[in-house]
């Protein structure tokens, strides 16, 4: 049974995953923005979204797709 890792390396040869991944990019970004509108009740809620985006995106190797696809997304 392949690995995450293996299915990860194998997503990452596809344009369509880079787009999948610029959308959670984007998110992140919106999140980002959300915490610097939100009250202090929200604060903890919103950066556990952030780091999650985050996680994601660095399993993902994000920054190496964006640079592969950079033209096409």
């Amino acid at each position: 049974m392949p690995s995450l890792e293996e299915d990860l390396k194998a997503l990452a040869n596809h344009e369509h995953f880079a787009r999948f991944l610029q959308v959670v990019s984007d998110l992140r970004e919106e999140t980002i923005q959300e915490l610097h509108e939100a009250n202090s009740d929200s604060i903890q809620q919103i950066s556990g979204r952030i780091l999650t985006y985050d996680q994601i995106l660095q399993m993902c190797n994000w920054r190496t797709l964006q640079k592969r696809f950079q033209d096409r997304i």
